[in-house]
């Protein structure tokens, strides 16, 4: 295999998040075959796809996907979205929803059983946990309660669009109207938009000369009222007020499923193409609204975090909360991936897939027959009517930590049952909303406190009696853990969005005298790559206890260089900041962090060479990388 060169393979498996291992068969010198493996990004199992090579290694080679010259056999569904294929999302569409499911499960479970693959040969720790399912979503179609689109062009020099990044491209946008994961007033919105800033010749923001006016439209609804908070956000380059007055009387004049509640008009003049604010200005309604979700009631603002997936957030929410009181689970059995789902009705309609031999689970509570025609929604709410109903006995003069909290929708579900709950995190914004949302569902026994976890669990006088854990993306610093792991509770909740960084945190919690004891899948993002996972870890009790000397620096700097590449820390800052950043230039940051890099990483190829320095704006821009991915 060259670099640069055209091949075709069949893939042979995809590992989380859609990362595809193609085989190639080539022929020696000599006409033996010889089969190699290539990372893909974006195909499908069984697939034929063409791909370039991008770089050649002897273990792992990767390629960029050029087309799919044949379908997988798994492909028999049709993708609901016409602009499927062309835009960078919902690249499940075309396998029907069980498959879907199957899919996530599997690559989630690898992950997982992975870890205990080393922590057996290493450590001798095996796994034995329960597997409760993966509970699908109760909304396969208009899901999604929030979208941040980009305006920009389909092709260069083309006509104003908006909408989401073309497949494969940084630079191109593909319309978005008619987007089947979002309600139809979306579509509304867009039209309108696009068509009278067309016609009004405005130009869209270019990201690499930093020109231009348009930039993003980020729109949320309410589920449960139908309500729309539309925000325009441009730079201000160009005085488009008077625009922006006609186009907000255009919007409040369309016929929607629901209502137009306020319309926002932001200003961001940030480098980086991200939806954020300078400068906000109302110009119809409010910026708010409130959502409700098992009982509660939310206040939405533009910024707000809020999963964006209204009624699976009930799922995941019910799990996590059923794994916190140690009762039965609720959703679909512990042996059962899901259940047939149709499409149009979103209806319980058969059983479609048993994982082991002895499966009878469906839904618990409910027979073949009775689910036949039932809501999801309907099952996963039966047991959120009445929480205080549903505690255990001794649960009401417990102690609850919710680390890395939000804007604290987890801390109020668990509030009613439990003697206080303290929410930790790091955004005062989201801790603002927390607290207001605590006096709106008139919750006096929650206390939300602003700050790292790192550095914040320290200074609480409280100690819990449980605690649950939702970080980001990245994962939880390793010194966080082993802080969470002294407080020496009997279990521990986990919700993970992405279970390659859960993994190196079980692995931790394994090693310092947790074990998980279950773990479920909750499908918050239908036909895409992405899936929700809890854990409940309980604290191991010891037979007999030895003592050792154990460098915790070594371990931190190892766990540190864990948390992100030097790819991934180069794709933030850009992402971020609008500037691209040398290896060499990380490198030199992390050393003044005190984090450990190669010996010999990065240094002159001679002895008299120059070596550049990394300018102050991006040392700053580098250490921010850092922090995000919980390095420093």
């Amino acid at each position: 295999m060259k670099k640069g060169n055209i091949y075709e393979g069949i893939v042979k498996k995809v590992e989380f998040p859609n990362k595809a291992y193609v085989e190639v068969i080539e022929k020696d010198e000599n006409g033996n075959e010889k089969k190699t493996l290539t990372i893909v990004k974006g195909a499908l199992p069984g697939q034929k796809i063409k791909f370039r090579a991008k770089k050649v290694r002897k273990d792992k080679s990767q390629g960029i996907l050029l087309e799919v010259t044949e379908k997988s056999p798994l492909e028999t569904a049709e993708p609901m979205c016409s602009r499927f294929g062309k835009c960078g999302g919902c690249s499940y569409q075309t396998l029907p929803y069980e498959k879907q499911l199957e899919l996530k499960r599997n690559q989630v479970l690898e992950i997982i059983d992975n870890v205990y693959k080393t922590l057996d040969s290493s450590l001798g720790i095996k796994k034995d946990y329960i597997y409760d399912g993966i509970l699908p979503s109760p909304e396969i179609k208009g899901y999604r309660n929030k979208m941040e689109f980009s305006f920009g062009d389909e092709y260069k020099g083309g006509p104003l669009t908006l909408g989401l990044h073309k497949k494969g491209s940084v630079h191109d946008i593909v319309n978005a109207s008619g987007c089947q994961i979002v309600d139809d007033d979306y579509s509304k919105v867009i039209d309108c938009i696009v068509e009278y800033f067309s016609e009004k010749q405005v130009p869209h923001y270019n990201k690499n000369t930093h020109q231009g006016v348009l930039r993003h439209l980020l729109v949320r609804r309410a589920v449960s009222t139908g309500e729309l908070l539309v925000a325009l956000v441009t730079s201000s380059q160009q005085d488009i007020s008077e625009y922006v007055s006609e186009v907000s009387e255009k919007l409040n004049g369309l016929k929607y499923n629901g209502k137009l509640t306020g319309f926002i008009h932001i200003i961001n003049d940030g480098l980086g193409d991200v939806v954020k604010s300078d400068k906000m200005h109302i110009i119809s309604g409010k910026d708010w609204f409130t959502e409700k979700i098992l009982g509660l009631q939310f206040k939405i603002s533009p910024f707000s975090f809020f999963q964006t997936n209204t009624k699976g957030a009930e799922v995941l929410y019910t799990r996590a909360r059923d794994y916190v009181l140690g009762g039965e689970v609720t959703g679909v059995g512990k042996n059962s991936v899901g259940v047939g789902m149709d499409v149009e009705n979103l209806r319980i309609n058969s059983v479609c897939l048993e994982m082991t031999a002895d499966s009878s689970d469906i839904v618990d509570g409910y027979s073949e027959n009775d689910a036949k025609n039932v809501d999801l929604a309907e099952i996963y709410s039966e047991k959120t009517e009445n929480l205080e109903t549903e505690t255990n006995a001794g649960f009401k003069d417990k102690v609850v930590f919710d680390l890395y909290s939000g804007t604290g929708t987890i801390a109020q579900i668990i509030a009613p049952v439990a003697k206080k709950v303290i929410g930790v995190e790091i955004v005062e914004e989201a801790v603002e909303a927390a607290k207001e949302n605590a006096a709106i569902n008139g919750l006096d026994n929650c206390e939300f406190i602003a700050g790292d976890v790192l550095k914040v669990i320290d200074e609480i006088d409280e100690k819990p009696d449980y605690i649950i854990l939702d970080p980001p993306r990245e994962g939880i610093h390793p010194k966080a853990i082993r802080k969470i792991i002294d407080y020496g509770v009997e279990n521990i909740v986990y919700i993970s969005c992405k279970p390659t960084s859960l993994s190196q945190d079980l692995a931790t919690f394994e090693t310092f005298g947790y074990h998980v004891e279950r773990v479920s899948n909750v499908d918050m993002f239908p036909g895409t790559v992405h899936v929700e996972t809890v854990v409940l870890l309980s604290q191991q009790k010891p037979d007999d206890t030895i003592e050792i000397d154990l460098d915790l620096d070594e371990l931190d700097a190892t766990s540190a260089e864990l948390k992100a590449t030097y790819q991934e820390i180069k794709d933030y800052v850009l992402k971020e900041f609008g500037l691209k950043v040398s290896s060499l230039y990380i490198s030199q940051v992390k050393r003044k962090c005190g984090i450990e890099v190669g010996e010999n990483y990065n240094l002159p190829k001679s002895e008299n060479a120059r070596v550049p320095q990394c300018p102050k704006e991006k040392e700053d821009a580098i250490k921010a990388a850092l922090k995000y991915y919980a390095m420093i």
